[in-house]
């Protein structure tokens, strides 16, 4: 039970991050032209003025139509702005952003007064739900600006000339993880609903990446030719090589000042490769997860790496307060127990594992939010970037895509079995 002080301060707390979540949304767009807004620079990515739509029509269909029991506001863009309403082809025709901010602002005023007399002992996970969708397309709008970027400006592709001679082994520190058990998943009132329920995993004795793979790190292996030698790649990601013909990251940038960054704009199939090529592997989503979140001494998870205080600018890289990648040795104080370094913010993080359900899944708030996804296609990213709202950043967040997807702000770590 929600005593009625606690409703207060909720109700409190959720005004404050609606609010402060939107004004980081619509910083995006401050200085942005119709051409930008209405852009779609990949086939598989709408426009950055679809999402702000889609934004604003998910908060009114959950809160005013289905809480409150309103009639639609603005039944003119049900079609336009929902998920299964239109291709992503025809998501390019829309209001100017004088408009959808009207709609924005309308159905945000109605949702705020709602809250004062919204029933949280039942809605709250439905609160909490809509926080994290906006943070999810507020950070899809921020890679497809910087695909939008890469389409108008005169960056260049620097394809690398194979030596097939050069090292292949870069010394990476790992940290070996002992064998025994942990907490995987989560049961707080943020959960989405497929980091739930949390469970115990049994793991043998690993070892994994200290920091992620750097630009410096993965440049040996564009040297050594590593896009042109199957010998690295599966079978599946050589063809998806041969068919993008891709020699670097989408988000390359041949500057030695990137050296200690992340690697950025990898495909799971790149990742995979490269980790072949070094002779380890991807991690799995558990051991990811166990080397980030668990507190071996205290016997317990911790909510972040750093422990249960709420991401802040001292322990990581995110919420677009610098705008690209960082060192990977930048956040001393956000490593986790284990001593993993950048694990959350920065650059996602690619992992061996299917995306499925954990035993005893249940859907919320709709089967199409994680259900229809266990389909043995998209692979776990784990970790966030430097794009990512605080309130979609934790160790037991999960994100999925395609294997052969580039375009998010993804990077990895590599792992091998234990010795």
């Amino acid at each position: 039970m929600i005593s009625e002080l606690n409703k207060s301060d909720l109700k409190k707390i959720f005004t404050r991050a609606f609010i402060q979540c939107r004004t980081k949304t619509l910083s995006l767009f401050e200085t942005m032209d119709e051409a930008t807004f209405c852009c779609q620079p990949h086939h598989d990515f709408s426009p950055v003025g679809w999402h702000l739509g889609h934004i604003v029509y998910t908060e009114s269909l959950w809160i005013l139509e289905r809480s409150a029991r309103l009639p639609c506001m603005f039944p003119q863009y049900r079609k336009l702005f929902a998920a299964d309403g239109l291709p992503k082809s025809e998501r390019v025709k829309l209001p100017n952003l004088e408009e959808i901010r009207y709609y924005l602002d309308t159905v945000r005023d109605k949702v705020l007064n709602y809250l004062e007399i919204a029933d949280l002992e039942a809605e709250e996970s439905l609160w909490r739900f809509l926080l994290q969708h906006e943070s999810q397309h507020s950070e899809i709008i921020c890679f497809v600006l910087e695909m939008c970027k890469r389409q108008q400006s005169s960056i260049k592709q620097f394809p690398y000339t194979p030596t097939l001679l050069y090292p292949c082994t870069p010394p990476v520190e790992m940290i070996q993880i002992p064998s025994g058990e942990f907490e995987m998943g989560n049961d707080s009132p943020d959960a989405l609903d497929n980091e739930r329920p949390a469970h115990r995993v049994y793991l043998d004795t690993y070892l994994i990446d200290r920091y992620p793979v750097t630009c410096a790190d993965y440049q040996v292996f564009m040297e050594a030719g590593g896009y042109n030698n199957p010998q690295w790649w599966s079978k599946a990601g050589w063809e998806w090589l041969q068919t993008q013909k891709v020699m670097q990251p989408l988000y390359w940038c041949d500057n030695p000042a990137f050296d200690s960054h992340p690697v950025c704009g990898v495909s799971w199939y790149e990742a995979q490769a490269y980790s072949r090529f070094v002779g380890k592997r991807l991690p799995t989503e558990a051991e990811w997860e166990k080397a980030v979140v668990w507190d071996a001494k205290a016997n317990h998870r911790r909510t972040y790496p750093w422990g249960d205080e709420e991401p802040k600018p001292k322990y990581c890289n995110h919420d677009t307060e610098i705008g690209k990648t960082t060192s990977v040795d930048a956040y001393s104080s956000g490593q986790s127990a284990y001593g993993l370094y950048d694990t959350l913010g920065n650059v996602w993080e690619w992992t061996a594992t299917w995306f499925d359900g954990y035993e005893g899944f249940q859907y919320y708030p709709y089967i199409g939010y994680s259900q229809v996804y266990f389909d043995h296609q998209h692979r776990v990213l784990k970790g966030g970037s430097w794009a990512t709202r605080p309130w979609a950043l934790r160790g037991s967040f999960r994100n999925w895509y395609h294997p052969g997807v580039r375009q998010i702000l993804a990077g990895f770590r590599c792992a091998k079995n234990g010795e």
